[in-house]
């Protein structure tokens, strides 16, 4: 029996680069195996699975997630600073975000 394959793809982007591997995986892989399969954790070892959150399309999901065709795993860095204080922090200045239109 022939194994349908699926099309996706892994992002990671940094300050400085921004990288998305397309891959064919089997319609069983998961969101781990993908990551797995491409360059993305030879490429940027600062990568580790067990701290960085991943997720399909901008939703955090599990690496065991079972993904779909078409779908983009996109592996999130840290945050570098906590979003809370740096709204109290604005707020102390005298500061507000603006909303782009």
């Amino acid at each position: 029996m022939v194994e349908v394959q699926i099309s996706v793809e892994v992002a990671y982007a940094r300050l400085d680069m921004q990288r998305i591997y397309s891959l064919e995986l089997p319609s069983t892989a998961t969101v781990r195996e993908a990551i797995e399969r491409c360059d993305v954790l030879r490429e940027f070892p600062e990568i580790d699975l067990n701290r960085n959150k991943v997720g399909i399309f901008g939703k955090v999901t599990k690496l065991d997630s079972v993904l779909r065709a078409g779908d983009r795993v996109e592996i999130y860095r840290p945050l570098v600073a906590d979003p809370k204080q740096a709204r109290k922090q604005r707020a102390a200045l005298g500061l507000k975000m603006k909303k782009q239109r």
